[in-house]
């Protein structure tokens, strides 16, 4: 494996995995001075774009392509929610399409993109 295929590999799924990670980080909102318990059932419901997003990875992991589609899809699929907030779309949807960009250029490198 040739140093660009082995950063082609690995470039979509960290930066898939840090995606998560920074949606993971909008759930910490829930909380807001609220007790623990009082917080939680918003927490775990706030996770959920996060938790979508980390299963889409590891389901990316084996298809890249597939990936590559659901990315695209969740960029534009925000971009449309959010209509007009181009501020959103550039932390959001721009991040995500850069990833459904990675996991494309992955399956194209890979033998079975070929």
């Amino acid at each position: 494996m040739t140093d660009k295929s082995s950063a082609l590999l690995w470039a979509p799924r960290l930066t898939g995995i840090g995606m998560s990670l920074f949606l993971a980080l909008f759930a910490l909102d829930a909380f807001d001075g609220k007790p623990l318990a009082a917080a939680l059932p918003a927490f775990l419901m706030h996770l959920l774009p996060a938790l979508i997003v980390a299963a889409t990875v590891a389901v990316a992991w084996r298809y890249p392509l597939a990936g590559a589609a659901a990315f695209a899809f969740f960029a534009l699929a925000y971009a449309v929610m959010v209509r007009g907030r181009l501020d959103w779309i550039a932390v959001i949807a721009g991040p995500l399409a850069a990833v459904a960009g990675l996991f494309f250029l992955s399956w194209r490198v890979s033998p079975h993109g070929r």
